[in-house]
């Protein structure tokens, strides 16, 4: 198997977002030998309400966690964006970014939020910022990533067409895939420890709830769910 063949992107819109929804699964393909890189579009500047803080001190400190947390996981490398926190829009720009990254790594696998989940239960909407960058990346895919006519700017920094084979939606609620992450939970839990800025719970509180909310029959062990659509 060739090492392109390997690699997975991830597009999310904040620090945290990719541990929360998937990060179970990410540990458990970066224990198979597969390439994992984040692409977060926001550095979540404005995730700490603390009136002594500044947006750029709250970036830097999440920013640092993710780097850390993505290191639990098993991720080569992550990259921001850093568009505004709270704002985020799927506007011509953020798609050119994305596009850019997914030509220059060439994944065949993207995984991102879904842009149509507005509720995740009986709680709070999702964050409008998550839709945002699971419309923005859906669209960078297709069908810009692989069409030239698309941002021909990137041709010229030399990135050239190149179309992904398969986009996995987290944070969904119409799923029609499931992964046994039963080996890696510790290590997705793990790497939620390392966001010690939006962690409110002691690590055996944080156990107790992300192993109760994932626990399927003892059969079926732990899971996270995933809306996977496959363009080739």
């Amino acid at each position: 198997m060739s090492n392109e063949s390997q690699r997975v992107l991830l597009v999310l819109a904040h620090p945290d977002d990719s541990e929360y929804f998937c990060g179970a699964t990410l540990a458990k393909w970066a224990r198979a030998g597969k390439e994992i890189r984040y692409l977060l579009l926001t550095s979540g500047e404005k995730g700490i309400d603390d009136p002594t803080m500044t947006p750029e001190k709250i970036g830097a400190i999440r920013q640092a966690e993710q780097r850390e947390a993505a290191q639990v996981i098993g991720a080569k490398g992550v990259a921001f964006l850093k568009y505004c926190d709270g704002e985020l829009v799927n506007t011509s720009e953020v798609r050119r970014e994305i596009v850019r990254e997914i030509r220059r790594f060439r994944p065949p696998i993207i995984v991102t939020s879904d842009p149509t989940t507005y509720f995740t239960g009986n709680t709070y909407p999702n964050h409008a910022d998550h839709r945002a960058a699971g419309a923005a990346t859906l669209e960078a895919v297709w069908p810009s990533a692989g069409s030239r006519m698309y941002f021909p700017g990137l041709l010229e920094e030399g990135f050239g067409p190149y179309s992904p084979q398969q986009v996995w939606l987290a944070l969904t609620n119409q799923p029609n895939t499931s992964v046994n992450v039963t080996d890696t939970i510790d290590l997705k839990i793990a790497a939620l420890l390392k966001h010690k800025s939006q962690i409110n719970e002691s690590p055996e509180e944080l156990m107790k709830r992300i192993r109760g909310r994932r626990r399927l029959p003892i059969a079926q062990g732990y899971r996270e769910k995933f809306r996977v659509i496959r363009l080739a």
